[in-house]
């Protein structure tokens, strides 16, 4: 018996839970009792002590000292996701206690990301005393030391990494500096201005407060796609759960047009449905109506604004067909997959809004970092996605000469160079590639968790399954290996693009759903005999709720089943 053994059967027998379950929870680096316990039942009471933050204490005074001496305060937000929920989160906190606050957020296709000190004319104009940056400012070094000269002080509030140098603010909040202790380093731009919102209320004792933001938090996590671990499984967790009682007009109309009331909303949701919607205000360049939508006080109005989103998406939607049309062929036309290691392409026709999106679509369709530029007055904005093998912002910092400006983390980046640089920024974001990524890394890989068979997926099993929720980076969806299964009905073609058939063993029969792989009801016949690879996803329609193995592979079996 192997150690892993060991462990497995001694973590079922503490937690009296399957072995498969127990062997899950090892796979996630979970191995003790006290882990699985915390990891299983996520409770409001584990999250960590908001003063474990460095710049925490002077933070909270300088916004006390804002507050009593009714000094403006200008949120200074970030125009995706995770930065207008930021935004919102902080507006409320800080009204809730007294505060005179205001907010911007850049416009992404006229300011670009982050504080600039162009933006201090602005700021002057509003007559602030006080800025606060969410999911953004840890390389606004330039911004804060003028400030300074304007008599406004700053402070940070962030989740990327930082430059060379740290702004001279009055307090930096951002758990991913390496000075920083706190526990959970891979806090969202949302879970930031959380712990300090946290350690506002609780010094009024206005703790009750709390949970309320917890369903924006936990959207914006998800969106962010930090690792749901540690204290972002508590946002979520909890977050999610809160959804379905929403009470403000805004959110509730936005769960609404996604078609997600009446049931339990899934990160998936979040992922797919909301976030996009929310997403699509920042990248068509109207940040604020995602903002006017939780502002919102009259029904109707918030209901207008939800509508507006959604076209706002659809269209969104048809500008990232077009582009990933045209980049598919560019691609395609002169092999660019089979000769580099990295994608990098632009156009002066491509939406800088849109490109991101793009970017992570060919990421995924041919398994390498991917960067898109688009081109307009002589600059070239870029957007990058990359496999988890290679980090991108440590390619881009190698190349950090060409650029004008750049930000990110190691599986997504933004950049802005001279467009007359653009073919050495790429040639030399090439090299760094050649160096550094191993020809391994570019063939996907399927991390199966264990092998298991249909007689063990019982109602007692889906229930530990339920437990392991919510899915995300950190914590995937279990993946299952099941050998010599039957296909007891002919595949179908589902909307051009998917596969759909029955598949049975051991007495049991499932539906099987290959997404994107219509190729698969083309390879098996009925009575036909394979391995498959698969995740469990219960679907609810209709108030009925339906088990489906979403198909990860499928090969022909080595031997029937005896």
């Amino acid at each position: 018996m192997t150690e892993m053994d060991r462990n497995t059967r001694n973590m079922a027998s503490e937690l009296n839970i399957s072995p498969e379950t127990a062997w899950i929870l090892l796979n996630r680096g979970i191995e003790s009792k006290q882990q699985a316990q915390k990891f299983l039942s996520p409770d409001l009471r584990d999250w960590n002590d908001p003063y474990q933050m460095k710049g925490m204490e002077p933070a909270v005074q300088r916004i006390e000292k804002a507050v009593e001496d009714q000094q403006n305060i200008l949120v200074f937000g970030d125009y995706d996701v995770d930065g207008v929920l930021s935004v919102v989160m902080l507006m409320k906190a800080l009204s809730s206690i007294g505060g005179c606050v205001e907010y911007f957020i850049p416009d992404r296709l006229k300011d670009g990301y982050g504080l600039k000190v162009k933006h201090l004319k602005m700021i002057q104009n509003r007559s602030i005393d006080l800025v606060i940056s969410v999911d953004c400012g840890i390389k606004a070094v330039d911004f804060t030391e003028t400030a300074k000269e304007y008599g406004v002080d700053v402070i940070i509030t962030d989740h990327h990494l930082p430059g060379p140098a740290i702004p001279d603010a009055v307090a930096v909040l951002n758990p991913a500096l390496n000075s920083s202790l706190y526990p959970d380093k891979k806090l969202a731009g949302v879970g930031v201005v959380f712990k300090l919102i946290q350690a506002l209320l609780e010094k009024r004792n206005l703790h009750s407060m709390l949970s309320h933001y917890l369903k924006l938090v936990s959207i914006g996590t998800v969106a962010d796609v930090v690792p749901l671990r540690g204290e972002n499984r508590i946002f979520v967790k909890f977050g999610l759960e809160g959804l379905k009682k929403a009470s403000n007009k805004g959110l509730k109309q936005l769960l609404s047009v996604c078609d997600v009331v009446g049931r339990d909303v899934t990160t998936g949701d979040v992922g797919f449905r909301i976030a996009p919607r929310l997403n699509a205000a920042g990248r068509m360049g109207q940040a604020d109506l995602s903002v006017s939508l939780f502002q919102a006080q009259d029904a109707a109005v918030s209901r207008k604004i939800a509508v507006q989103l959604n076209k706002l998406n659809s269209r969104r939607q048809k500008i990232e067909t077009q582009i990933f049309d045209q980049a598919m062929k560019k691609i395609e036309k002169t092999n660019l997959n089979k000769k580099y290691k990295f994608l990098i392409l632009g156009s002066q026709e491509w939406h800088r809004g849109v490109i991101g999106i793009v970017a992570s679509r060919l990421k995924d369709l041919y398994y390498r970092p991917v960067v898109l530029f688009s081109f307009q007055n002589g600059r070239a904005f870029g957007s990058g996605r990359s496999i988890r093998d290679f980090s991108l912002i440590d390619c881009i910092q190698n190349s950090s000469r060409y650029c004008i400006s750049y930000g990110g983390h190691p599986l997504a980046v933004g950049c802005e160079i001279d467009h007359k640089k653009y073919d050495e920024f790429r040639r030399s974001m090439n090299h760094y590639a050649d160096s550094n990524i191993d020809e391994a890394c570019l063939r996907r890989r399927i991390k199966i968790d264990v092998k298991i068979d249909f007689t063990r997926i019982t109602s007692s099993f889906l229930s530990e399954m339920a437990q392991l929720k919510p899915h995300g980076k950190g914590n995937p969806r279990p993946v299952f290996l099941s050998k010599n299964v039957s296909v007891v009905s002919r595949p179908r073609v589902l909307k051009g693009k998917h596969s759909k058939f029955m598949v049975k063993q051991g007495g049991r029969v499932f539906q099987a759903l290959g997404w994107g792989r219509k190729d698969w009801a083309g390879c098996f016949e009925k009575g036909d005999w394979a391995d498959i690879v698969y995740s469990l996803h219960i679907n609810q329609y209709l108030g009925e709720s339906r088990l489906n193995l979403v198909l990860h592979d499928i090969k022909p079996a080595q031997k029937e089943q005896q």
